[in-house]
């Protein structure tokens, strides 16, 4: 089956709005790492008024740019950023966004290139040595966009100890458990040639579900309580990741995983919506990093206890509220 070369893919580029100067500081810094090859440029984001020596260190959000897009895409991300926190949609955070080329944000099966390697071991610890972010888990976020939307669940699923939350934006993931179950219409931009390159020629069967978050997901679901996640995706993706983002949303759903499921009427892979998308999911790492104390006030609680009186009449369980699982099923 031939497929057909990926030139949409470079839109994934023109997803940044027009840059202004930005408030916050912005700089690129080459990171050598023996992990992949390099150096590789890193693009860093310090809020306005960025204070060193404040008693409280800053969140660091790792930021996952999209196939063929490169940490010049900090750049727009920077305005947004700074409107963000401006209107307090988001506190102030220290970011980064590495040059990952169309890298999956994977170890390749032949260990010739280890990006997640290199995101835990070289990028993270870089960050937490230069700047005034958190050293631990609360506070540390991870998003991305198309491929790095696929890069930024991967890792926090397989790590999730390590962040607090993800935001994962349209990612490039499929929607089967299976590799040979993908149909041409969920990689038609996608040969083999590329799946190769990642997993192994042939493309090993056993690395690529190891590596999927479906099946990450689908194999403990109780390893990801407490990770925030956000799905979303435009309902008109060119690329059909409509279909993967609601595969997945299926698996945490049927698991009982809380999370944060938005299907965008009228959205596409680009353009416009990108720039309101974006800032729905700072929104969301907002609410991670400070949840909202007020949510659960006296008029739920009652409520609530009624429906619960109404639950037991009729020989159902009453779960207490845990904002990790989902309840309403």
């Amino acid at each position: 089956m031939k497929f057909v070369r990926p030139l949409l893919f470079l839109l994934v580029m023109l997803i940044a709005p027009t840059a202004h100067a930005i408030d916050g500081k912005l700089t690129h810094v080459p990171l050598v790492s023996r992990n992949v090859p390099g150096p590789v440029d890193i693009a860093v984001y310090l809020p306005p008024n960025y204070d060193p020596a404040r008693t409280k260190p800053y969140p660091l959000l790792i930021q996952l740019h999209g196939g063929n897009g490169s940490s010049a895409n900090m750049t727009g991300m920077a305005n947004i950023l700074d409107d963000a926190i401006k209107s307090g949609t988001i506190e102030p955070v220290v970011s980064v966004m590495p040059s990952a080329e169309r890298s999956f944000y994977m170890d390749y099966k032949d260990g010739s290139q280890k990006w997640e390697a290199f995101i835990l071991s070289d990028l993270m610890p870089y960050m937490r040595s230069h700047y005034h972010v958190v050293q631990g888990r609360d506070g540390t976020l991870i998003t991305g966009i198309s491929m790095g939307g696929m890069g930024s669940l991967r890792i926090a699923f397989k790590h999730p100890e390590l962040f607090q939350a993800v935001a994962s934006q349209e990612p490039g993931i499929e929607p089967a458990l299976s590799y040979d179950d993908i149909q041409v219409r969920d990689r038609f931009w996608r040969g083999e040639p590329i799946f190769e390159e990642k997993y192994g020629k042939p493309v090993d069967r056993a690395y690529w579900a190891a590596n999927n978050p479906a099946n990450i997901a689908k194999a403990n679901p109780d390893r990801l309580l407490g990770l925030g996640i956000y799905l979303e995706v435009g309902d008109q993706d060119m690329f059909y990741l409509n279909h993967g983002t609601e595969f997945l949303h299926r698996i945490l759903f049927d698991a009982g995983i809380s999370h944060e499921y938005r299907l965008v009427k009228g959205a596409d892979h680009v353009g416009p919506s990108i720039q309101v998308r974006n800032r729905d999911a700072l929104a969301f790492l907002q609410r991670e990093l400070n949840p909202p104390r007020d949510w659960i006030n006296e008029q739920v609680l009652t409520a609530r206890a009624q429906n619960d009186a109404l639950k037991r009449l009729a020989g159902m369980p009453v779960v207490p509220v845990d904002p990790r699982r989902i309840h309403t099923r």
